[in-house]
């Protein structure tokens, strides 16, 4: 099954402490390169990130951008129970072994630490949302590339139908098509008797007999068909083979124009070089 190198996800997360929000982008490129916009507590994971990306996808332009919002607390001065129960049972037994000692006041007791609470996360809170957020995007990213392969395979089959099609109708045309070689070739045959030898005239009508036989482009055009058939079955990344196999189809394509002796064959090499273009679109986007 093939993958396209197109795709997008948005992915959030929200926390006690706040949002984090991840999107990746992806395109077609012919290598696989990744650019990271991280805030500064997720510096430290771009390697990580890079390495996940790695190990998921092997081609494509990749733009990452996670944003974090810490919120406030809404409790004004969160308090922390506990540690200042524990700070009033300690006071209190100050006061009664040591005569004298003043209390202190409640300003002082707020600076005590620990007593407010901190509601900020700490730093590996953060790395490990932001690791989970990502792997979750990462599925999710993998999942849109493999719904668009399934488009660009549907794509690609109807054109090789079409292909098949074409050659099945050009090969259909072969009698008409010697017929007319034929003809050519007397042609030329009573025009050049007079001009050259009968040894360079030999060695004419063998050229154009060689030129003129399609045969060998039809035999190539269903070949290629059928590997690229096969390369679509694939589970690993094909998109350099497929582009490959575009220039080889075009290729064949080309010589059985340039050897069309009947409007009919012109035709088809014209549909053929279509359906071949259309499919090299598509094939730019192939993982």
């Amino acid at each position: 099954m093939i993958r396209s190198m197109t795709a997008f996800t948005r992915q959030q997360q929200h926390t006690e402490w706040g949002q984090l929000t991840l999107e990746i982008r992806s395109v077609n490129h012919r290598y696989l390169e990744i650019g990271f916009r991280l805030p500064p507590a997720l510096l430290p994971l771009e390697g990580a990130l890079r390495d996940r990306l790695r190990k998921g996808l092997s081609r494509g332009k990749v733009d990452v951008t996670i944003t974090l919002g810490i919120e406030g607390s809404t409790q004004g001065f969160p308090l922390d129970h506990d540690r200042l129960r524990q700070l009033n049972a300690a006071l209190t037994a100050i006061q009664d072994e040591v005569d004298g000692v003043r209390a202190p006041d409640a300003l002082a007791i707020l600076n005590y630490p620990g007593i407010i609470r901190d509601v900020q996360p700490s730093e590996d809170h953060i790395a490990a949302a932001a690791l989970t957020l990502f792997d979750k995007g990462l599925v999710d990213l993998i999942s849109a590339r493999e719904r668009e392969g399934k488009r660009i395979d549907t794509m690609l089959t109807t054109r090789l139908d079409a292909i098949d099609d074409q050659v099945a109708h050009v090969r259909t045309l072969m009698p008409t098509i010697i017929e007319r070689q034929q003809t050519l070739l007397k042609e030329r045959i009573e025009a050049a008797r007079a001009e050259i030898d009968e040894q360079r005239l030999a060695g004419e009508i063998a050229l154009l007999v060689q030129k003129a036989d399609v045969e060998e482009e039809l035999d190539r055009l269903t070949s290629h068909v059928v590997e690229v058939r096969d390369q679509l079955k694939q589970s690993k990344p094909v998109g350099r083979r497929l582009d490959f196999l575009m220039q080889e189809l075009n290729r064949e394509a080309n010589t059985l124009s340039s050897k069309s002796v009947v409007a009919e064959t012109t035709k088809c090499a014209v549909e053929l070089k279509v359906l071949i273009e259309q499919m090299r679109e598509q094939v730019q986007n192939v993982e």
